[in-house]
Formats: C-alpha cells, structure tokens, sequence
C-alpha cells in the first residue's frame, strides 16, 4: 500500500514564480546588458553604508551570528520608537511571512486577502491547512465592505499589502481606521509594508506603528531590500506586540539571519541619504512612464511604491517576451489573471527611457 509522502495541500498548490534572473536571460538571449525592471529592486544599489558594514563583518564570518540579531533590534528600537520585545527580524519578507503563518495557522482557519497581491500570502498559509477568502480591488481601491464582509468567526489573519503589489495603490488611513474598527480585535491583522518609503511621502498613508497600542493583533512588515538597495542579502523585520513577538520567535531558526545581513541592514538604516536619494529617483522615474502612459491612454494605477501597474492594451506575455530580446526583464501581469497588464519597476532615468522607446517600438509593431 502506497503511503501518502506529502503534506496533502501540495495537491493543490501552486508556488511563488519569481521574476526573471539577469543570468537566465543572458544566457538565452545571447545578451551583455540588461535593465532589470521586474523585482522592484532599487536602481542605485546597495547603501553605500550598508557595504562598507558587510566589509567590516567579512573577517567574522567563521563565527556564528548573533542569534537574536540583539545589535539590529536595539537600532530598530531607537528608530522606530519600540521596544526590542517588539520586533522579528527574518531573512527576508519571505521567512517572516511564513514565521506569520505557522505561529497563527490552524487547519480550517480562514485568511483574507486582496486580489490581486502578493502571491506569498496565499502559498505560506494555505501550506498549514488554511482556507483563502480573496476579496478583489474595486476601482483601484481596497474594498473594505468587501473585507468587513469576508470576515467569519474562522477568520485568523487579514492581510493588506499597503502598498498593494502589484497593482501599487495604498490603502488610506481613513480606509484603514474604518476597517478596523469594524472587525473583530482578535483577528491578526498583517500590514505588509515593504514599499513603506516610497508610500510614506503621501499624507494620506496610515501611520501603522500607532495602531499598536490599541490594537496588539496588529503586524506590521517592513524590508531592507527594496529602498536600501541590499535585496541580495536578504533581510527584514517585523513589529507587533511583544506576545506576538515572543510566540514568533519561538519558531525561528537559530540563525535565521547571517551576520552579514544583520550589519548591512545596521548600516543601511543610518543611511537616511541613500533613502532620500532612492524615494526621490523613483518619482521622478513614475513621472516619466506615467507621461507615456497618458499619451498613449493607457489605464494605470497610480503608484506609491517603486512600480507601477499599467494596461498595455496587448497581451502582456508577448510584450514580456519581446521586450527581453531587447534586454528589458519586466513582470507580466498574466501571472495574476491580468492578460494586458505589465508591472514595471522604477529604473534610473536611462533605464526607464529606454524601457519607454522599446515599449513603442513593440506597440507600434502590434
């Protein structure tokens, strides 16, 4: 008799895809130089504090990290205005969106979440058994009436990408005050805040970190990759209450996080130049494509973060392939169901005209 090897919600599952690796498609293509517009990475590159820190811990690395990441936590702590007990730190979004799901997730439970969004969410609580209630964006909006009616007496997380990958709209701190005060208070509510940076410019976003107090079952994410530019090591926090916390990092890996990781993201955060610089380039970047967009009359989301999600009017899986024979990696939007819609990250001010006059040529060709 054959024995069941598997976890049975692998029948059904369907992993993260990834954007497309540099390597991968210069290998296919025959091609020196691409331009990167599909991970929402940042085009300056790493903190410059961040390396010279890396640089400094290079001659530690036959000795274990820090296991609790105590140094971080401490300058996170002053940073945000926490307490040490407060935060996670994990190696990326990724470990902490998983460290999310198996601290909460019982089989049956149910979690809400946007669609379209970051794919994660899905994958990290539907492999412990949970079942996912989607709830669509109406009009480029969140639709709280739609969470506030998702919600049952099985619901155990809600989680809002703010903001919303991939689609870069936020959800307003009016949006955010209505939503919560409608659903109950032991429902864990994930703000998944990568994107914070860039979105904090606009007065409209919520000041997450004060909901905490009031609401503890609040998690609030936030990464060092995208705005800091140290993506390839991997490395994020999160914050919520300290039981929460405590409960989370009971099962984390010891060393979850390498000691490289941990001092760039130490000196990542002391570079507040680097940040500026970085949130101000991608302004000037979403300017750039929104202008085209207006011209040609495509549909769009206006974005808060270091993307933006657009209508091509074409099918984004042709647009995908011919803009990588240029050597422009993009993110199409058939991945979530959006046949014609593209998501393309903020570049340098070369890389997003360039991405711009391929784009014509490809459209004037369709």
């Amino acid at each position: 008799m054959k024995k069941n090897l598997y976890r049975k919600e692998l029948a059904g599952f369907k992993p993260y895809v990834p954007g497309k690796p540099i390597e991968e498609v210069k290998r296919e293509y025959g091609l020196t130089d691409i331009v990167k517009l599909a991970s929402n990475e940042n085009p300056l590159g790493p903190s410059p504090l961040a390396m010279e820190a890396v640089i400094r811990a290079v001659k530690d690395i036959n000795l274990y990290p820090e296991s609790t990441a105590v140094e971080l936590k401490r300058d996170l702590a002053v940073y945000l205005g926490v307490k040490v007990e407060n935060l996670v730190i994990g190696n990326g979004g990724e470990e902490l969106l998983m460290l999310i799901a198996q601290t909460f997730i019982n089989e049956g439970d149910e979690v809400v979440v946007t669609a379209p969004s970051f794919g994660i969410y899905n994958t990290s609580t539907c492999l412990m058994g949970a079942r996912i209630i989607t709830v669509p964006l109406q009009k480029k909006n969140f639709d709280i009436s739609g969470y506030c009616m998702a919600v049952t007496d099985k619901t155990k997380l809600i989680y809002l990408c703010n903001p919303n990958n991939p689609t870069g709209n936020i959800i307003t701190k009016t949006e955010l005050d209505e939503l919560l005060k409608k659903i109950p208070k032991n429902v864990v509510v994930v703000l998944d805040e990568a994107y914070y940076e860039f979105a904090s410019v606009n007065p409209d976003y919520p000041k997450s970190l004060g909901y905490l107090e009031e609401r503890p079952n609040t998690i609030i994410l936030r990464t060092f990759s995208k705005v800091s530019g140290i993506a390839g090591v991997r490395i994020g926090y999160l914050v919520t209450s300290e039981e929460n916390a405590a409960e989370m990092n009971k099962i984390k890996l010891t060393f979850n996080v390498n000691r490289l990781a941990q001092e760039a993201a130490r000196g990542a955060l002391r570079d507040q130049e680097h940040i500026q610089k970085t949130v101000e380039l991608n302004y000037k970047s979403l300017s750039m494509m929104e202008a085209y967009f207006n011209k040609k009359e495509f549909d769009f989301f206006p974005s808060n973060a270091n993307f933006i999600f657009v209508n091509a009017k074409q099918h984004s899986k042709i647009i995908f392939e011919e803009l990588m024979k240029k050597g422009i990696i993009i993110r199409p939007g058939y991945f979530w169901g959006w046949d014609t819609w593209l998501r393309v990250s903020t570049g340098t001010e070369a890389q997003t005209q360039k991405f711009i006059d391929e784009l014509e040529v490809i459209l004037c060709k369709g």
